[in-house]
């Protein structure tokens, strides 16, 4: 929120414990189909391409067999030559097919992951404030990178791997009885004992996954937080204890990502050993069949590759279960923060507001506590009515509710009780971006984007023109050191305006309000981080802005002070006097401790 009161609540630290994990089943999986299923055409290929694979590495062995009982049993040179023409061109069949089975469910993947990715980021930027103020900024930016990479190899790899191998499975346990039913019986009782392994180990597997991710996003919100202040960092000469506490952190995330590849390659190994253990015993039995002239040759070769094929694949499922325990842990998270919804909402049948906005405000009876701290009000029984037009000055000391009016005035949270209008019309039943879109900010440490200064300006209004911007940016005494910056208004301004000084970002933000052109200002001490010099130029600026619009300054200075129509004193959430500063002063009461401490010095 713009002011720095301790009204603002505050942010978790990025090294809170994490929540407790909770399992992930491969159920949440299934969130993935609606967007899947966005991607039709594709996903159809790809299952296309998938059958007619599948049907060519089926094919293979009964190709080989071909091969060996005609080929090489008949001694004819013209049969050889055929049923290795067969051979190859099963190959160049399957060759082909899975080339296009990588292609299609490898853009599969992309598309997926990036609609997801859509969705998630649109969803996070609508949440109220309340679910901001209690997450990690490092730990939603973690989901939408680490656990949707996860979700890319799902439908990139692992759900392609996982349905070819399935169906190469049933394909092969049909094959197999078709080339022996005796043997196939044997084979057919290894499977249940491979696959016991595999089920015994899925609860162990989801927790563990879970758990690693969650630490994975502890060390990126560390990092993520540490380097957004780096400069107090190094001013601090603390890198080295930055540097080891990351570390640290890395090295939870290891240990605990050690335990949870252990756990499968216990079930992997366990699965592969009894899967070929159960194929070699069988051959065992099928040689001895050759031997005594119960089966051909080319049979058992004919067997031995659907063997191997359908217990390949089975390993594969094996490694696959292990991957899909992971994604199911990030497809969870990400489940988590798309089932967040807004506690702010809009209205399902919005009320215009009068045409033009005039800008009269009314707080009525109006309590309010943050979620973080629910014992103790931020604003109690608050009454406040200003007048179109009006400049009101809020003053208090720290904690006492100024930027909380801003906050609701802005719909970033709702009131427990009471009621707040703008032109007679409860907030409430505004459409929220209309709300806001009468409604010009400036807050005492500004916000800036890593783009162009044009950028930046227009952020208060998209469609501006360049005359527009560059009018707004002589009015906020900016448009001189832009253009004196190397690439004038297009010169990129670096993370948060690194690349300017603390009085040109907030002129940018000035700016900003001014090509806003709303009815309704909130200045929070616009024009604190200003030199003496700047200050008056852009005072002035504001005075012209400020003329026939309802403006709300939060006010550190004795000019803003006497400059304003009125002036609010606020404590612990409610209003103890109004006036004049002559008034208020004359009074001897808070306002005028504050005026000695704060504003006569």
């Amino acid at each position: 929120m713009p002011s720095q009161d301790s009204d603002v609540p505050p942010r978790p630290s990025a090294t809170a414990p994490a929540d407790a994990p909770r399992k992930a089943p491969l159920g949440s999986l299934r969130a993935l189909w609606p967007f899947v299923m966005r991607q039709k055409g594709l996903f159809l290929a790809w299952l296309l391409s998938l059958g007619v694979a599948s049907v060519a590495t089926l094919s293979f062995p009964a190709a080989v067999k071909q091969m060996i009982d005609q080929g090489f049993g008949s001694g004819s040179g013209e049969s050889i030559d055929r049923t290795f023409l067969l051979l190859f061109g099963v190959a160049v069949v399957l060759a082909l097919a899975s080339a296009a089975r990588f292609y299609f469910v490898s853009l599969l993947g992309e598309r997926v992951v990036a609609d997801l990715r859509r969705r998630l980021y649109a969803h996070l930027i609508t949440l109220d404030a309340d679910f901001h103020d209690r997450t990690r900024s490092g730990e939603l930016v973690s989901r939408l990178s680490a656990d949707s990479e996860l979700l890319r190899s799902v439908v990139g790899s692992s759900m392609s791997v996982a349905l070819r191998s399935t169906v190469t499975v049933i394909g092969s346990m049909v094959m197999l009885f078709v080339s022996n039913p005796r043997l196939a019986g044997f084979a057919l009782i290894g499977i249940p004992v491979a696959v016991l392994p595999i089920i015994l180990g899925a609860r162990r597997l989801s927790k563990a996954s879970r758990v690693s991710q969650d630490r994975v996003a502890d060390a990126n919100t560390l990092a993520s937080e540490t380097l957004g202040a780096v400069r107090t960092v190094q001013a601090h000469a603390r890198e080295p204890y930055e540097r080891s506490r990351f570390e640290a952190a890395l090295a939870l995330a290891v240990d605990t990502a050690r335990r949870r590849i252990r756990s499968q390659s216990f079930v992997t190994a366990g699965a592969i050993t009894l899967i070929f253990g159960a194929i070699t015993l069988v051959l065992w039995s099928g040689a001895h069949d050759v031997n005594a002239g119960r089966m051909s040759a080319g049979t058992l070769g004919q067997f031995v590759l659907y063997a191997l094929i359908g217990g390949g694949s089975i390993g594969a499922l094996a490694e696959v279960w292990n991957e899909l325990q992971r994604a199911a842990g990030g497809m969870g998270r990400i489940g988590e923060l798309l089932d967040e919804a807004p506690r702010v909402l809009a209205p399902a049948a919005p009320q215009a507001l009068p045409a033009p906005v005039r800008g009269e405000i009314r707080f009525e009876q109006v309590v309010f506590h943050y979620p973080s701290r629910p014992d103790v009000p931020a604003l109690d029984d608050f009454d406040l009515h200003v007048r179109p037009g009006e400049t009101v000055a809020l003053v208090g000391p720290s904690g006492a509710g100024k930027s909380t009016v801003f906050s609701l005035l802005l719909r970033f949270y709702d009131a427990q009780s009471g009621t707040l209008r703008l032109d007679a019309v409860d907030l409430r039943q505004l459409e929220i971006g209309t709300l806001r879109e009468q409604i010009a900010l400036v807050p005492q440490q500004p916000t800036l984007f890593a783009s162009s200064a044009a950028d930046n300006i227009r952020y208060g209004r998209l469609e501006a023109t360049d005359n527009e911007l560059q009018a707004a940016a002589q009015a906020a005494e900016a448009d001189g050191f832009i253009r004196e910056l190397p690439d004038g208004y297009d010169t990129q301004l670096g993370e948060r305006g690194a690349r300017l000084s603390g009085g040109q970002q907030q002129r940018i933000a000035i700016a900003r309000a001014v090509l806003k052109d709303a009815p309704v200002l909130l200045l929070d001490e616009a024009t604190s981080a200003l030199d003496a010099q700047s200050e008056r130029a852009v005072q002035s600026a504001l005075e012209r802005l400020m003329e026939g619009r309802t403006t709300l300054v939060i006010a550190h200075r004795l000019s803003t002070v006497l400059k304003a129509d009125r002036i609010v004193v606020m404590d612990r959430g409610r209003i103890v006097a109004q006036g004049t500063h002559a008034e208020l002063i004359a009074q001897d009461g808070l306002y005028a401790e504050l005026a000695r401490l704060q504003f006569i010095d």
